[in-house]
């Protein structure tokens, strides 16, 4: 006897297939009376719940491209999403989702979306509330990577943005500085919003006022980032500099360095700088970049683990997993009070 498919009961019941899907999964945004219908069908007609999740799909959502582009990040998550499914048995495939133009993407969306035979790990760094939407009666069980949706109700796999960037700072504190400046993406991504939260919160607790004429705004690139904090420098009195910058990530404080060393400002002797992924290209700057090391295989490990798990045991509640991460010296912080105290982020 053949497999009964979501997609033959949709057609049945003529209910879409997000909704056969979400009603057989016990999810709370179907009513009790369309859940009742579907089950009742799916039982007519021999419908069987598979508890074994044969399939993913990586989507790489791009929206500018200056953040996924210019980072390593998402292969290594890819290298972990392909490690753990091969232990379950799972084939993946990838693709790229182009939402700089929503309803160009739609159709590609909805084709992914609509098909629950297989699993949808979403790289949603670049994507806001209203990409999200594109996946809001999505079919397949879904879990997004590197991003999150306050609005819709996804599984979410994330760093811990604000906690870690908090500790970095206060590294900086505790070194000495108290004239602190941010680096800012001027792409403002979830995860940058978030450790500007860090940043903020840092200082507060510190008593330490945010100045905001140490707040630049960078391009995202590092072509951009050094010419657009080459530009700020360059309106910018050097006594007038911070003693220390926190940046939103490598690729920021990469290029803000290379600006510095061009107008003769030493990196750390005169200012001291603090990235956050531990991106290759802070390893081998000049000087190596302190950062927050992000552990991205397993970012991708987890998503696969957590989908398996809601697979087999169907829930009516998501959760958001905050990854932790750690901190590592390099040589780009300088203490100005002569008794560091190193921390681990």
């Amino acid at each position: 006897m053949a497999k009964v498919s979501v997609r033959e009961i949709s057609r049945a019941t003529g209910f879409s297939p997000a909704t056969v899907s979400n009603a057989l999964n016990g999810k709370r945004s179907v009513s009790e009376e369309t859940a009742r219908i579907i089950r009742e069908a799916a039982q007519n007609m021999g419908y069987q719940q598979s508890a074994q999740l044969d399939a993913i799909t990586f989507v790489l959502a791009r929206k500018s491209g200056k953040i996924v582009d210019e980072s390593t990040f998402h292969p290594s998550v890819i290298e972990g999403v392909e490690r753990q499914a091969r232990r379950h048995g799972m084939s993946t495939s990838f693709v790229s989702v182009d939402f700089s133009d929503l309803d160009a993407a739609r159709p590609q969306v909805e084709l992914i979306a609509g098909d629950p035979s297989a699993a949808i790990v979403l790289l949603g760094t670049e994507l806001g509330e209203e990409d999200f939407r594109l996946f809001r009666d999505c079919a397949a069980h879904i879990i997004v990577l590197d991003s999150w949706s306050d609005q819709y109700d996804f599984d979410a796999v994330v760093m811990s943005n604000e906690d870690s960037t908090l500790r970095a700072v206060n590294y900086l504190i505790e070194h000495g500085h108290r004239k602190i400046g941010y680096l800012a993406g001027d792409f403002r991504i979830q995860n940058f919003k978030a450790r500007e939260r860090g940043f903020e919160r840092a200082l507060a607790e510190a008593g330490i006022e945010v100045d905001p004429a140490w707040r630049v705004s960078l391009g995202t690139t590092l072509e951009t980032a050094y010419e657009d904090m080459a530009a700020w420098l360059a309106s910018t009195p050097r006594e007038q500099l911070p003693t220390a910058f926190f940046a939103d990530n490598d690729v920021l404080a990469v290029g803000a360095l290379r600006a510095l060393s061009e107008s003769g400002i030493e990196v750390p002797r005169d200012v001291s700088i603090i990235g956050f992924d531990d991106l290759s290209v802070g390893a081998f700057s000049n000087p190596p970049l302190t950062t927050v090391h992000v552990l991205k295989h397993e970012v991708g490990e987890i998503a696969v683990r957590r989908l398996v798990g809601n697979i087999r045991s169907p829930k009516v509640y998501t959760c958001r997993t905050m990854v932790s991460t750690y901190f590592v010296e390099r040589r780009s912080v300088k203490s100005t009070n002569g008794t560091p105290r190193p921390i681990r982020a």
